[in-house]
């Protein structure tokens, strides 16, 4: 057993912390891209093109990310294609989080009445800039909480990349308590950082929540 102070084994968990955080912006930033590019397929006027993200949602909704991440990094190098732990993780969080924050999003443009899309017409806007300016900025206003709270899972989530070999805050707690056989303080300060983390990001939530319901 190699002996660690307590401040030794907080030192290496927030050091951990670092991978966790940036991989959880990194998912966070392509989910956004690529959820912003399905939520245009989601509500297209081509039939095809919204059956196309309709399946691409429901994919990566109804099946487990560890599944998903297991796919990313054990199949794709059958295939030929040599993933290392951080690109799968961020590809598996990325395309996981594109599906749900399209979903979201496309709840907040059909909740807009149908009198917003006949004024951007009666102005003579063009379909995407009456996405641009009318639509998706009231969408993503209502939405508002349910991203933020979408982020408080996403960040939760990271925690199954461990299982794929990335070095983020749970695999380096196991191997720090493998080492310290101090499963209370490694795990019970782990949690503490989980909670850090995310306490704040689900508070604002409900403020968010809080403005929008005195805002109707």
């Amino acid at each position: 057993m190699i002996e660690f102070t307590f401040w030794d084994i907080l030192r290496n968990l927030l050091l951990a912390a670092r991978w966790t955080i940036l991989l959880s912006i990194v998912a966070f930033a392509g989910g956004t891209i690529a959820g912003l590019a399905i939520l245009l397929l989601r509500i297209s006027k081509r039939r095809w093109l919204r059956r196309a993200a309709e399946y691409y949602i429901g994919l990566f909704q109804g099946t487990p990310l560890l599944m998903q991440l297991f796919l990313l990094f054990f199949g794709l190098p059958l295939l030929g294609f040599r993933i290392e732990a951080w690109t799968a993780a961020v590809l598996g969080l990325t395309l996981c989080a594109s599906a749900f924050l399209a979903e979201i999003w496309r709840g907040g443009v059909q909740s807009l009445p149908s009198g917003q899309w006949d004024a951007g017409s009666s102005l003579g806007l063009h379909y995407f800039t009456q996405l641009r300016l009318i639509i998706l900025p009231q969408a993503f206003v209502i939405t508002r909480a349910p991203t933020v709270g979408f982020l408080v899972q996403l960040i939760k989530s990271t925690a199954l990349t461990s299982i794929i070999g990335f070095e983020e805050l749970v695999r380096t707690s196991n191997a720090i308590n493998n080492a310290t056989f101090e499963p209370f303080t490694v795990y019970g300060l782990v949690a503490l950082i989980y909670f850090v983390l995310c306490y704040p990001l689900t508070r604002y939530t409900k403020i968010l929540e809080l403005r929008a319901v005195n805002q109707h």
